[in-house]
């Protein structure tokens, strides 16, 4: 059952009672979540391919390409020969926050919870928007460059290569793990299909201006306004 408790905010099956402060943990997707843009969309307009990368991205995150890893190894690909300058520019002329990330993340700071980036997206984006935000962990992939540009590959670390919806649900339950927190005191926010698994997974889904597959799993959808709408369920 869902009710729209005022316009553009969804619940379903969850009690509205709650407090921030019974949560521990909150993790967020990054593009089209924390952001505004989906830097590998912008990336790819260097290269002259933008149309034919974000074709790829929209059915990524709609759910029609059901192998995330495969899907961003086919856009890596269209991205070889970009120079590294290229990123920058997308970062300071592209990236922003979306409404509202900065006052959830600061009520959720204030409220002793701890905050977690988890992005297929990129490092060089991430560690970026960890900082901006003063979030507490971050995981994305890392790009291989060489000679001041992109190879089209990325860089094995030591959780994997491509972070995926599986690596998203994996990286949620390690941090909670390592902070001692049940799966069931986290929030998961997410846009699109790769955020699922970690959503599944956590207490408590939010679905931020989401795919039509996503916000049928979440517990929370918040369709219009910003992420900071959240608290108007969670003081």
């Amino acid at each position: 059952m869902s009710t729209e408790i005022s316009p553009g905010l969804v619940v379903k099956d969850t009690p509205l009672s709650q407090k921030l402060s019974d949560y521990q943990l909150i993790a967020f997707d990054m593009d089209s979540t924390l952001i505004t843009i989906e830097c590998i969309d912008e990336i790819a307009d260097a290269a002259g391919r933008k149309a034919e990368v974000a074709a790829i991205t929209e059915a990524a995150m709609r759910g029609e390409i059901t192998d995330f890893k495969d899907s961003l190894r086919r856009r890596l690909a269209l991205l070889q020969g970009v120079p590294v300058s290229h990123l920058e520019a997308v970062f300071t002329e592209r990236l922003r926050f979306n409404p509202g990330a900065q006052e959830l993340m600061a009520a959720a700071r204030a409220a002793g919870l701890k905050t977690l980036l988890v992005s297929g997206g990129f490092t060089f984006f991430a560690d970026r928007v960890k900082a901006g935000l003063g979030m507490d962990f971050a995981r994305a992939n890392q790009l291989e460059v060489h000679d001041g540009h992109l190879t089209g590959r990325l860089i094995e670390q030591c959780w994997g290569d491509i972070c995926d919806g599986a690596e998203k649900r994996r990286t949620l339950l390690e941090v909670a793990s390592l902070l001692g927190v049940a799966p069931a005191q986290c929030i998961a926010v997410g846009d699109g299909s790769n955020d699922i698994p970690m959503m599944e997974a956590a207490g408590l889904s939010v679905a931020y201006h989401a795919k039509p597959r996503v916000r049928s799993v979440a517990k929370v959808c918040i369709n219009e306004g910003g992420l900071d709408r959240l608290l108007e369920l969670l003081r």
